[in-house]
């Protein structure tokens, strides 16, 4: 240890303390003392900072919208609920446990949706019908802001609301897999 007590002023205390600071800890050999230079990013990740510097502020909502757009486009081509009843089922959970997946009716729920079957959506997938407002919402709010600047009102939910909801999405999801009368209504 230093002896900070034969050092006068502030200022030699303090450069004191920071060469003890520096020391490796006692018992330890100098050249021990582990030195980890900062990570200097790959290739593919200057790559990406820089489109992300160089793109247009309305580049991601875009590129998210044009996600949706597809995803909404293959629901309609697909058309999910016009399967043969020998057909393989898609979901990997559900072909190998035969039981129904959190999100399973999802796709037939988002095409009946799409034809304006209100019903039979919430039928196939009701928390889905139910989230969907509150997630067009927030991803309007969010586009608005990241490529107009518009300053829309936020929904705030708290945690605690996310975790009821993920909770009755959990009870649903198990509910939905159980072979006795008032539940095989759910199975889809």
């Amino acid at each position: 240890m230093i002896d900070v007590t034969s050092v006068d002023g502030p200022q030699s205390r303090a450069a004191a303390a920071t060469d003890a600071a520096d020391q490796p800890p006692e018992g330890w050999p100098v050249e021990a003392a582990p030195v980890y230079p900062a990570p200097q990013p790959d290739r593919l990740t200057r790559f990406v900072l820089r489109l992300q510097q160089r793109a247009p502020r309305w580049a991601v909502p875009l590129a998210a919208l044009g996600c949706i757009g597809a995803g909404i486009g293959y629901t309609l081509m697909i058309d999910p609920t016009r399967s043969t009843p020998d057909a393989a089922p898609t979901c990997l959970l559900k072909l190998t446990s035969g039981l129904d997946c959190p999100g399973c009716g999802g796709t037939r729920a988002l095409w009946y949706l799409l034809h304006a079957d209100l019903p039979a959506a919430a039928r196939h997938h009701l928390l889905l019908v139910f989230a969907l407002p509150f997630l067009a919402y927030l991803f309007v709010v969010w586009a608005g802001r990241q490529a107009f600047g518009w300053r829309l009102p936020e929904l705030r939910i708290s945690n605690k609301v996310i975790g009821v909801f993920l909770g009755v999405w959990l009870a649903f999801s198990v509910a939905r897999n159980l072979p006795w009368a008032p539940f095989t209504a759910l199975y889809v």
